[in-house]
């Protein structure tokens, strides 16, 4: 195989990992993969948006946890770091932004922007993790990140009820 090759990563949806890990398939997008794992979490945050604040903080910590596991199981099964199709950290990420926001379009949209922003630019201090934490946390750490700095922009809104 010459360095301009590159060998195709063997992803096994039959696996639940690997079916986690790749936001239900939507990973495997030919483009923009982390762009349709974050749109794959939708049905699960409106989902959360049924739950009382508590209840919804727990299972974005579950989601989040979760993900630990099935995205560092999955990146060692096929012998890549954070490979593109993982996007089950988009998922998870997206779900702390969305957490006790109004599941209303506006504010589903601005999340999203908000969102897929700060996952694609990387600010200081998301980009220091996502080049120096590895393993299934090293994986999830910046989306999660990512996500919070969103909720907070998001949350402010909230308060000012701009949107209301």
């Amino acid at each position: 195989m010459t360095f301009t090759e590159r060998q195709k990563p063997q992803f096994d949806l039959k696996k639940w990992t690997h079916f986690l890990a790749l936001g239900f398939g939507s990973g495997l997008a030919p483009k923009a993969p982390g762009t349709f794992g974050t749109l794959a979490a939708l049905p699960l945050i409106y989902l959360q948006s049924l739950l009382i604040p508590q209840l919804a903080l727990i299972w974005v910590l579950f989601v989040f946890v979760l993900g630990c596991h099935v995205c560092g199981q999955t990146a060692k099964d096929i012998g890549e770091h954070d490979h593109g199709a993982i996007v089950w950290d988009e998922v998870a990420g997206y779900s702390l932004a969305m957490w006790c926001i109004p599941f209303q379009w506006q504010y589903i949209l601005l999340g999203f922007l908000l969102f897929r922003f700060f996952d694609i630019v990387k600010p200081w201090p998301i980009r220091v993790l996502d080049k120096k934490v590895h393993g299934g946390f090293g994986i999830m750490i910046d989306d999660m990140l990512a996500g919070f700095f969103s909720w907070l922009i998001l949350f402010v809104l909230v308060q000012w009820q701009a949107f209301s």
